[in-house]
């Protein structure tokens, strides 16, 4: 298939006629600013949105002559936009082919991704970037505190040097470089006596010829408050990367990733000290793949790579706290090490969650109440209110599943019921699925189906063949049901399966755990696409769970990974899955689905990229719980969010051409 980029830029030759001076015209940049925002800012936001009752504007040159009458809020906004950007560069003039006022919303999108946005969200730990990096909304830490590999030395050294230079300088606050134990250290009660000590856990440095540290190994942060390489939304950056054929970034990412299984025993939530005790859903190999496939690595590389995954694949998700045994199967679920309130959840998250035990105690003090700050922290470090029981389970187990939660990436949603360690989910147990595809592949692929350096049974492509068919055995047995047609969790407490209607049931078609060869196989497939269109295809994407699944819930509180809100993750892997199983059509209308509602919304609201959606109105407004990482910026977005440009780019290529000509018109789906 042609490449987004040349796909969109030929459609966009061929049908925008735009008419070109003889000699390039100039305007200034302060003064058209300063009339721009004055005369169409009409709500004072420092935006020009659909909101705004602008009134035709006049673009005049450099001796006050007219150039153009804009007469459209998105014109306005492009310039608002471009005027902002060349002031920030301390530019007095831009020529007005530079503006791009008739370029469409998707071209421009596209572009401002690949040339500006991956930048904006490109971090680096070293002594050039820290004060970037090391910058936590999360975190009341009263220093900066860095935690450094103390099984590194050339890292030890590095930031031990710069911790020095930091003193001397007497930067405030001031650096603290601190040593880490072996990753066996990282118990729960080590982790939670960092609190109010938290920071950031340093990544990869790159070195010379001589093994001297030149600077951090770059990668991508997703972006607002989320200043941080996060587990499960490299995968999807890398996606967007590759398909930008950012190969430095997108190499980067692995790098770093790897790194953290070397020295931190796991891919940590993010690199923070406070995620120590969980990681997020497993992509890595996924990672490799992509690279490879994109011929971004050679196979020496891949074989190193495969080598230290295989670490994260035996300790962690086989490991003991994750594995369960049921029946003659064994799958996996998502876990956390930790006890109690995660540190980095934001003030009164837990507030309204402890109202149910909070009424199983006594008023002894009516004129002073326990609050729920109160009632957390005397959990918490005095160790009361253990036995209590609200909802069939105490604060223990309430605290261990939200942790779980919090692994699976889903943070947080009523598809688990608040017990999440209780279940063993299809989306965990298909990554692993996938992991086992990618090792015997790989290994076929590249090695002649055998690779000694892994060791053991483990070397040979064979013995993944046998791990996918136990899994995909064990997943059939227990998460397939018949009757719907339809991947659900198992819950192997209660031995039953969940009822919950979730994108991921999806998750087996990316995986292709299915055999398209297969007649019986193909069939589930179709079925399973066909039943998750019926409930969860809305207008502008896949919602992450169903409707009558949150209702049947009962529950009054309205979480963001839930109906009726989506997310980039589930429609890019639900597009693959589709095509996995030639359902080529389905993938490309809800493709078109989703990057209409990005493109809407770039368009009406001054170039926004936001974190979601809701995917029932196709609007960015979005209340449940953290409210939507994108939305406040003045006068330009600078960034947009890592997977949501990740999809943008990626779903450009699921598009028809007739799709795409659409989509530069911004015509609605349809019904």
């Amino acid at each position: 298939m042609k490449p987004a980029h040349k796909m969109i830029s030929g459609w966009f030759i061929g049908c925008v006629l735009t008419s070109t001076p003889l000699f390039p015209q100039t305007i200034p940049v302060t003064d058209t600013l300063w009339r721009l925002a004055a005369q169409e800012d009409t709500d004072g936001d420092q935006k020009i949105t659909i909101h705004d009752h602008v009134t035709p504007f006049v673009i005049r040159d450099q001796s006050g002559a007219e150039v153009r009458i804009l007469t459209n809020f998105y014109e306005m906004s492009v310039l608002l936009q471009e005027l902002k950007r060349a002031g920030d560069l301390h530019t007095n003039e831009i020529n007005m082919d530079h503006l791009g006022l008739d370029e469409s919303v998707v071209e421009r999108t596209h572009r401002l991704i690949k040339d500006k946005f991956w930048n904006a969200l490109t971090r680096r730990i070293d002594a050039a970037s820290l004060d970037e990096v090391e910058r936590d909304s999360k975190s009341d830490a009263k220093h900066d505190y860095l935690y450094v590999p103390g099984n590194d030395p050339v890292a030890v050294k590095y930031f031990e040097d710069l911790a020095k230079v930091s003193r001397e300088k007497h930067h405030s606050p001031p650096l603290k470089v601190v040593l880490l134990p072996t990753p066996d250290k990282f118990t729960s009660d080590f982790v939670r006596n960092l609190d109010g000590e938290h920071g950031l856990l340093t990544l990869k440095l790159e070195v010379d010829a001589h093994g001297h540290p030149t600077g951090g190994v770059p990668y991508v942060v997703p972006g607002g408050r989320f200043n941080e390489l996060y587990c499960w939304d490299s995968y999807f950056i890398v996606l967007g990367l590759v398909q930008d054929q950012r190969a430095d970034l997108a190499r980067g990412m692995a790098d770093n990733l790897l790194y953290q299984v070397q020295h931190y025993g796991m891919v940590p939530n993010a690199n923070r000290t406070y995620y120590l005790t969980r990681s997020q859903p497993p992509f890595l190999t996924s990672i490799i793949r992509a690279l490879s496939d994109a011929g971004m690595v050679d196979k020496k590389w891949v074989a190193n790579a495969l080598k230290i995954t295989l670490i994260e694949y035996q300790n962690v998700w086989l490991g003991k706290d994750r594995l369960v045994k049921i029946g003659p199967y064994a799958l996996s679920r998502y876990y956390d090490m930790g006890n109690g309130p995660c540190p980095e959840v934001e003030p009164g998250h837990y507030d309204e969650k402890m109202l149910p035990w909070l009424k199983q105690l006594p008023v002894t003090d009516a004129a002073q109440p326990l609050t729920p700050f109160r009632f957390i922290n005397e959990y918490l470090y005095a160790g009361k209110f253990t036995d209590l029981r609200a909802d069939g389970m105490t604060l223990d187990e309430f605290f261990k599943s939200d942790r779980a939660l919090r692994e699976s990436g889903h943070d947080t949603t009523h598809r688990f019921d608040d017990r999440t360690v209780d279940f063993v989910s299809v989306d965990l147990n298909s990554l692993l699925y996938k992991y086992e595809m990618d090792f015997a592949e790989l290994l076929e692929k590249d090695f002649g189906g055998r690779l000694p350096e892994l060791g053991g049974e483990f070397a040979e492509a064979s013995y993944w063949r046998q791990r996918t068919a136990a899994r995909k055995e064990a997943m059939l047995a227990l998460m397939w049901d018949d009757e719907r047609g339809y991947f659900f969790d198992y819950d192997y407490v209660n031995g039953k399966r969940s009822t919950y209607i979730s994108a991921t049931g999806l998750y087996p078609l990316w995986a292709k755990m299915l055999d398209a060869n297969n007649p019986i196989d193909l069939a589930r497939a179709k079925q399973a696409a066909d039943y998750a269109c019926r409930k969860l295809e809305q207008p502008t994407g896949l919602s992450a769970t169903a409707k009558e699944s949150v209702t049947a819930a009962r529950r009054k509180d309205e979480r963001q990974w839930d109906y009726p809100y989506g997310w980039a993750p589930h429609q890019m892997l639900a597009w693959r899955g589709l095509k996995n199983y030639g359902l080529d059509d389905t993938a490309s209308r809800l493709a078109y689905r989703w990057l209409y509602v990005i493109a809407k919304n770039a368009h009406d609201y001054n170039g926004m990229i936001t974190e979601k959606y809701n995917v029932v109105t196709g609007s960015h407004e979005v209340f449940a719980e953290y409210g939507n990482v994108g939305t406040k910026f003045a006068y330009i977005a600078t960034e947009g969010f890592g997977w949501m440009n990740a999809s943008f780019e990626v779903g450009l290529n699921y598009l028809t051409p007739k799709q795409l000509a659409d989509l530069n018109q911004l015509k609605p789906p349809p019904k």
